[in-house]
């Protein structure tokens, strides 16, 4: 320590990209160290000695050129850092023992080349820095503390202390040796009178980070947290430790964080012991850990201790010991005693002290999670138990990574304030005939015998587009017009009409384009049935044509499982009847004609279901001409219902069908996140085994998730066992509700 040093070694270090107050901000590697030894007691200096380095990606950059005068072929010809580390060791050790002196400290003008260059170079090169490097002095703060009135230390330069004190500037123009020449100038003016200044202000290098639990009522400073994202999923706190090397974490300071699922979500927060550590931090954003490049943000105290803070005493006890490394199990068999995951982890990775090394996850009623935490007293232990990854423990395959003390904390705090009570109650089943056929659907055509006008008002109502026709109403298809519903179920401002021939259809294109309807005009266009039916069905309405909808698979049916309606009355099956309440109500009968001159023929209403395929609420209007519009509204998934009714009516083909999982036992899954996908399903249900073929999500046709999946389980008692343990789950904050189906 320099407050019991006999020796000083200013030192100066550069490197092949930025450098002055961006030092080490790039990730370049260092390409020069310059140092020079000073007596502290004989106030004498050595000899100063000049090192190039050899980095291992020979480039440099215009502004490293134009500082250091350096070129490549100086630099091909140097050394690697870890041989010219060797050299500056022993050029040292051999410097003070001739000066009869016991120890020495370095002294810098930033703490930049020590925390921000050579600890994180050295990390990913795996070198073993000497001893020297994790303690310095900063020759800045020393200068303010014996000349306080000179300025704040963070904006001291060498050239500024030097004019305080009256000291000459150097006339050396080589990038280093100015450096520290001008070091060593100040060193030994504050050194003699009037200052007689005694170096003291050390700075240290933690050797390793300290891991440990953080109180939710411990203050934490929001000038000292940052948030990492973009982390590999299986980095521990000791990888991201070692991203920052050089700047030192408090203890416990490293807080993984974790999604709806218990599952690292590639952040963490981190907590460093003063503002100057974590604005060093944000310096290295986007630097790499591996392959991966790495953001760094600030984050606040409130942030850091709503992922690391705990207030169990179970988890205190767990995590008192020392120096412990930590492992995760997921996927345990909620029936698992600690001498069975004993017995899985074997005698070549003993856990710390037994069964008190078990650390097992439950709800607040006491239910397990399938979660457990183990201690293991050294290294070699824990990757004993890694080898035990995805191996069977009972009847299920259990996951083993390291873990950390912040993460225990925050498993333990997300289980414990789970309700246990799903807060989404089930939905009534309401029983609905389904009729053969609806006569309002028509049947997809390429021939163009229909029109769609676009742009009409939106208090438009089938009797304004008969008023807008004119004469040619009575070439309306029975059941031919069709309003276009947006997603809050409001008029659109589109309709499409079945004309009884593409030359009829023709005609009204050529005389009613752009013609007026409310002040408004129209357009007309001429279109085919097959057209009709893919915007009808969710497809895109846009000036450039007709967009079909997305097609995700496993997706919904296509409009032609409409053909599979069986022609009885059939009540839906629970596993094939999602229940949201009705849309909308049947519109009552209108009996007013518009046009006298025209006979309307009046077609009785009949109890119609309307499958809303696509989630999107588009209504149906069927007609003709002013007949009364009976068609209930109902949302629901209708690839399910459709093969529940075709498989009532047609076996043969609903066993070909893909819209189902395999057979076997179902579980209606409600309230997805509509971004939910295959994966994050399996991983709501991990430990069941389940195959992605098993899990079918419900999409509408502008290809979102609907918010429910159909899950397929080996056998109704798993299923039963599935909902009874993961009912109370979460998923990515939601609430999901589980319903066994068969």
């Amino acid at each position: 320590m320099a407050s019991h040093s006999d020796t000083l070694v200013v030192f100066f270090g550069a490197t092949a990209g930025a450098n002055g107050g961006k030092l080490g901000s790039d990730e370049r590697e260092i390409i020069l160290l310059v140092w020079q030894i000073v007596d502290l007691h004989e106030k004498k200096v050595g000899k100063l000695h000049k090192c190039h380095v050899k980095p291992d990606s020979l480039e440099l950059t215009d502004q490293c050129k134009e500082e250091t005068g350096l070129t490549l072929d100086e630099i091909i010809k140097a050394e690697p850092l870890d041989k010219v580390l060797q050299q500056f060791q022993q050029s040292v050790s051999s410097e003070v023992k001739c000066l009869d002196r016991n120890s020495y400290t370095l002294c810098v003008n930033s703490p930049l080349i020590i925390r921000q260059a050579l600890h994180p170079e050295a990390s990913k090169k795996n070198l073993v820095l000497p001893e020297c490097f994790f303690s310095f002095v900063d020759v800045r703060k020393e200068f303010h503390k014996c000349c306080p009135n000179a300025g704040p230390a963070q904006k001291l330069t060498l050239t500024s202390m030097m004019e305080y004190v009256g000291l000459p500037a150097v006339s050396e123009q080589v990038m280093g040796v100015r450096e520290v020449m001008s070091m060593v100038q100040l060193t030994l003016c504050i050194l003699d009178e009037p200052y007689n200044h005694k170096f003291s202000c050390v700075e240290t290098v933690k050797y390793k980070f300290d891991s440990g639990t953080c109180s939710k009522t411990e203050p934490v400073d929001s000038e000292t947290v940052i948030r990492a994202r973009g982390l590999p999923w299986q980095s521990s706190d000791q990888d991201i430790a070692r991203f920052f090397k050089g700047l030192n974490i408090a203890k416990g300071g490293v807080a993984l964080c974790l999604n709806a699922q218990g599952r690292r979500n590639g952040e963490a927060l981190v907590r460093f012991i003063n503002s100057e550590h974590r604005d060093l931090a944000l310096e290295r954003h986007k630097h790499h850990m591996g392959s991966r490049y790495i953001e760094v943000y600030k984050a606040t105290g409130e942030e850091f201790l709503k992922i690391a803070g705990g207030t169990s005493n179970e988890v205190a006890q767990f995590l008192s010991k020392e120096n412990q490394v930590i492992i995760r199990m997921r996927g345990l068999p909620f029936t698992a005693t600690p001498q069975e995951v004993l017995s899985f982890l074997g005698p070549e990775s003993p856990v710390t002290d037994g069964g008190e090394g078990l650390l097992f996850v439950k709800y607040p009623d006491g239910r397990p999670t399938g979660d457990a935490f183990v201690l293991f007293s050294c290294e070699e232990y824990a990757q004993n138990a890694l080898k035990k990854h995805k191996q069977i423990l009972g009847k299920r395959y259990i996951e083993l990574f390291r873990s950390t003390a912040a993460e225990v904390q925050q498993v333990l705090n997300r289980y414990m304030s789970t309700p246990l009570i799903a807060t989404l109650p089930p939905s009534p089943i309401v029983p609905v005939p389904v009729l053969a056929t609806p006569p309002f659907l028509p049947a997809a055509s390429s021939t163009r015998d229909c029109i769609r006008l676009r742009g009409l008002p939106y208090t438009a109502g089938i009797e304004d587009i008969l008023e807008f026709m004119g004469e040619h109403t009575v070439d309306i298809k029975p059941h031919g017009v069709h309003m276009v519903l947006n997603q809050q179920g409001r008029p659109s401002g589109d309709a499409f009409i079945q004309m009884k021939s593409s030359d009829k259809a023709f005609m009204v294109a050529q005389k009613c384009h752009k013609k007026t309807m409310k002040d408004r005009y129209v357009e007309v266009f001429q279109c085919s049935t097959e057209e009709m039916s893919i915007v009808l069905m969710g497809g895109t309405l846009n000036r450039s044509g007709l967009s079909p909808p997305p097609c995700k698979l496993p997706c919904l049916s296509p409009p032609t499982a409409y053909a599979a309606f069986p022609t009885p009355p059939a009540i839906l099956s629970e596993a094939a009847l999602y229940q949201p309440p009705l849309l909308a109500a049947p519109r009552p009968p209108q009996t007013t004609a518009h046009s006298p001159a025209h006979t309307l023929a009046y077609y009785p209403p009949q109890p119609h279901l309307y499958m809303n395929m696509n989630m999107n609420y588009t209504a149906y209007y069927p007609s003709p001409p002013v007949s009364p519009s009976t068609v209930s509204y109902f949302a629901a998934p209708p690839g399910a219902m459709a093969a529940a009714v075709a498989a009532q009516s047609h076996p043969a083909a609903a066993a070909a069908s893909p819209v189902l999982p395999q057979p076997g036992a179902l579980v209606r899954m409600q309230g997805l996140p509509y971004n939910a996908g295959v994966k994050d399903i399996l991983s709501f249900f991990q430990g069941y085994q389940l195959q992605p073929d098993a899990v079918l999500i419900l999409y509408n046709f502008s290809g979102q998730c609907s918010g429910e999946a159909l899950i397929t389980f080996p056998s109704e008692e798993i299923a039963r066992q599935a909902v009874a343990e993961c009912s109370s789950h979460t998923f990515y904050g939601q609430q999901i509700h589980l319903v066994f189906c068969n």
